[in-house]
């Protein structure tokens, strides 16, 4: 369920990882058969490993990618984070992630997290954030059921990335380079219940008062981005709505960050 890709460029972080890609034995493992059977079978997936400057070395499937021993060890992997807000009032639409998920069950977080994969190859294509733009559609439409053609590749507004690391229990976690992409649209919701427990429009009051709720729990990542950065550019968002017509609009936040850089968290 891996295989090495063609290094990008030939540092020491990257060499370390074509020695360790190049012997599977080197990465922990784990029997899946406890948990929820599609949830399983979506661990079969492959990611796209990285490097700390973002260039592809490989590729290793989900539970090699998502087990803290082998995140220990430093593998690292590509992902996304779309935010979907309401054109007329500018509301964020939130998801609070099923039971049956492997890893961070039942907690809130953005739209949609997901990661790009390696088993299509117009997820890899690295142009104008491409690939994480058409693997969001993909996965806004598995786990939300929104059809793709309400969330067309061109409208998402991609803002920068960040690199984290973070635990969801002893056994599983994240450690990601998270493209984080704003898409304002109208949106038809038809939620997977596999994926999805919840799901809500909030305004920033209302986000803010669930992450004071200590009755909530909230996806690491989420409440990272939020901390350092959505809550600035989600009143970017409403200060730049076109007045003409009293909608928002995620593109008018072009340059609002700067994408070329890695930002550590």
């Amino acid at each position: 369920m891996w295989h090495l890709g063609k290094p990008a460029r030939h540092t020491s972080l990257q060499l370390h990882f074509t020695i360790v890609l190049t012997a599977q034995a080197a990465f922990a493992t784990i029997d899946l058969s406890g948990y929820d059977t599609e949830q399983s079978r979506l661990m079969d997936e492959k990611c796209i490993v990285v490097n700390e400057q973002d260039h592809p070395i490989g590729a290793l499937d989900k539970k090699t990618c998502h087990l803290m021993e082998n995140i220990n060890k430093g593998l690292l992997h590509r992902a996304f984070s779309a935010f979907i807000f309401r054109p007329s009032d500018g509301k964020l639409l939130l998801q609070q992630r099923a039971s049956e998920k492997i890893t961070f069950p039942d907690m809130w977080t953005n739209t949609c997290c997901s990661h790009p994969l390696d088993d299509f190859e117009e997820e890899k294509v690295e142009k104008d954030q491409l690939g994480v733009r058409i693997a969001a559609s993909r996965k806004l439409e598995h786990e939300l059921g929104i059809p793709r053609e309400q969330t067309p590749i061109d409208k998402f507004q991609y803002l920068t990335r960040i690199h984290y690391l973070a635990p969801s229990d002893g056994k599983w976690g994240e450690h990601e380079i998270d493209y984080i992409l704003f898409l304002t649209a109208d949106v038809t919701v038809t939620a997977n219940k596999n994926e999805i427990r919840d799901y809500k429009y909030v305004d920033k009051a209302e986000l803010q008062a669930m992450f004071e709720d200590q009755g909530n729990s909230f996806t690491p990542w989420f409440k990272l981005i939020a901390r350092d950065f959505l809550f600035g550019w989600w009143d970017e968002l409403i200060a730049r709505k076109d007045n003409e017509n009293g909608i928002v609009n995620a593109k008018c936040l072009e340059g609002v960050a700067d994408g070329s850089k890695v930002i550590k968290m």
